[in-house]
């Protein structure tokens, strides 16, 4: 609701059709809603139901969730009102709860595997509050920097995660579907994301260039190793593998702004709206589903929904390339589609959500 509600404020905004309220001071902001906002609360809530699975131990529920659940929407809205050191404070214990309530189940299950979601946690934090100094100090550049941490640190969760279940769910699925893994091409992919955040907090763009044309290749030929034309048939799989090239196009991208070929802006949306849109959208879909004894089938909304976020990568990505004169309408198009696609996510899903189990298992 939140994908919905910012975005469709946000671009309302930017086209001017707000008169003088304002929601965010600037495309930094709204940047740091995405990142450290929207984006960050949908990987703790897919951790807090991951690691209960991987260690068989409790996560945050009941009035331990909902205290995190407070401190989240909290900052979200002192953001909005302009009280930012209210906002620092409550989105600095949001991830603070939220890392401890992943952390205690692991160590208790000796799950060391996994301890590096504690860290990237704990490192989005970090970064949060480095955001809030800069924009104290009104410092464009840091802010600028502690974005592209932002997305980095979410491009590893990515590439570990995905990693994991898009072939899983792939395999599960049959129809002739047999990923397959190269010990090379996954350890290439994984360091050439963890580089990527090295590079850009040490200051070495030129580095950066050549680490993302490395990560381009390496994520391209992992796709393909997971055999995508497998899927067509399968919209709720689909998705999952669609989003996931949108991740080399950013990486490609990224090489092309380093050179001076494309905007900085284009490729950054190619991982937000592209890769993060169509993922997020995919795994709720499927996890809503899988949660409430519901078969992992996609309905009509959702499969609009699905299409409805590839239609805002390709216009806020690869229409500005072609048409460039069309820009603001291609922003505010994109916008339109995204908040469209998570308008009918949330149609479906809020009845569905509390409602009993369709199998009558408990929830």
């Amino acid at each position: 609701m939140f994908a919905l509600l910012s975005i469709a404020v946000w671009v309302a905004q930017f086209a001017g059709w707000l008169g003088s309220f304002t929601y965010l001071a600037s495309a930094q902001w709204h940047a740091h809603e995405m990142i450290f906002g929207y984006i960050f609360a949908v990987v703790v809530g897919f951790l807090f139901t991951a690691v209960r699975n991987w260690t068989h131990h409790p996560t945050p529920s009941g009035y331990a969730l909902l205290t995190v659940v407070v401190c989240w929407i909290a900052a979200r809205a002192c953001v909005a009102s302009g009280l930012l050191a209210v906002a620092a404070i409550a989105d600095t214990a949001f991830a603070t709860l939220a890392a401890l309530g992943i952390a205690i189940p692991l160590f208790k299950a000796r799950n060391l595997r996994n301890a590096i979601f504690v860290l990237i946690i704990l490192s989005l934090g970090a970064a949060n509050i480095a955001f809030y100094v800069a924009a104290s100090r009104a410092s464009a550049a840091t802010m600028q920097t502690v974005i592209q941490l932002g997305l980095d640190l979410i491009l590893l969760v990515i590439t570990v995660v995905a990693g994991r279940v898009i072939p899983m769910f792939s395999a599960s699925a049959g129809k002739g579907a047999s990923p397959q893994r190269n010990t090379f091409i996954e350890c290439t992919a994984i360091a050439s994301a963890v580089l990527l955040t090295a590079v850009h907090v040490i200051g070495l763009p030129l580095i950066a260039i050549w680490i993302a044309g490395v990560g381009a290749l390496a994520h391209g030929a992992r796709l393909t190793m997971w055999k995508p034309w497998t899927a067509m048939r399968m919209p709720i799989l689909l998705i999952l593998h669609a989003s996931y090239a949108w991740l080399v196009i950013y990486l490609a991208l990224l090489t092309l702004s380093g050179l001076g070929f494309v905007s900085y802006s284009i490729a950054l949306h190619a991982l937000t709206v592209g890769a993060i849109g169509g993922l997020t959208i995919g795994m709720m879909s499927r996890v809503a589903r899988g949660h409430t004894g519901r078969p992992l089938i996609a309905n009509r909304l959702e499969v609009y929904a699905y299409a409805l976020i590839q239609l805002a990568g390709d216009t806020r990505v690869l229409l500005p390339i072609v048409l460039p004169n069309f820009y603001f309408s291609e922003i505010v198009v994109a916008g339109a589609l995204w908040s469209a696609a998570f308008f009918l996510l949330t149609v479906f899903f809020l009845p569905t959500m509390t409602r009993p189990r369709a199998d009558g298992r408990a929830s």
